[in-house]
């Protein structure tokens, strides 16, 4: 695994403990299907939880949330449309959320976007 492959999937073990610890209950990490990727998949109470991690070792280039683009969006949003109806969970809510890990912090956005143009 490159250096970077396992910052990220550092980041991402983090998010998960993070997430564990206050609650939610995982259901995937790093769903892949042809129209997108989701970093974790998770329910908090009845809600389906989609969660895009990003990571930087410090915010000298912005902080890490700013990477989660449109296009990126987008791509999630896709991504969370095939979970749910592979799961058949077509009708239960959902949101989107984003966490960033830099310096040592986690800072958890949620309802960080909507799924738009999918």
């Amino acid at each position: 695994m490159t250096r970077r492959g396992a910052f990220g999937q550092y980041a991402e073990d983090q998010a998960v403990a993070f997430l564990e610890a206050k609650g939610y209950k995982i259901l995937a990490r790093n769903y892949r299907v042809r129209a997108g990727e989701i970093d974790i998949v998770a329910l908090s109470g009845y809600r389906v939880v989609f969660v895009e991690v990003k990571a930087r070792s410090d915010i000298a280039h912005g902080y890490p949330r700013e990477a989660v683009t449109p296009l990126k969006q987008a791509r999630v949003a896709r991504a969370a449309c095939a979970f749910l109806e592979e799961r058949d969970l077509s009708d239960a809510p959902s949101r989107f959320d984003v966490i960033e890990v830099y310096g040592g912090r986690i800072v958890h956005w949620r309802n960080a976007f909507e799924a738009v143009d999918i």
